[in-house]
């Protein structure tokens, strides 16, 4: 199984988006499987290790089991954006919340 990440971060100062891309780079199909709804998270840190944000801390996700399956070359594009962020500089971190597969991106931005 070969996924990878990319992580895009459009900062503002009312808004930062997130775009993560997840693309099975191997020769296989990959059958992505969830236990709930939230299929990735985003987290925010500033200085290293200070959660800041998380597009998952205080949403409720319907417990359901789901699958997506990757074809060899196909990718999918989870958003989200973090609302009225505070000026700062931070790193971010997102990554698939699936049972059976890793992926994760990072990048440091600044508002």
């Amino acid at each position: 199984m070969s996924l990878t990440g990319q992580l895009d971060v459009d900062p503002s100062t009312d808004e930062v988006s997130f775009t993560f891309t997840v693309t099975n780079d191997g020769p296989d199909p990959v059958d992505l499987q969830f236990s709930n709804a939230q299929t990735h998270d985003v987290l925010v840190v500033e200085d290293g290790d200070t959660e800041i944000w998380s597009f998952a801390e205080g949403r409720m996700f319907a417990q359901m089991l789901q699958s997506t399956t990757l074809e060899p070359g196909e990718s999918i594009t989870y958003d989200c954006a973090w609302d009225e962020p505070e000026p700062g500089s931070y790193t971010v971190t997102a990554f698939l919340a699936a049972n059976n597969a890793d992926c994760d991106a990072s990048a440091e931005f600044s508002i």
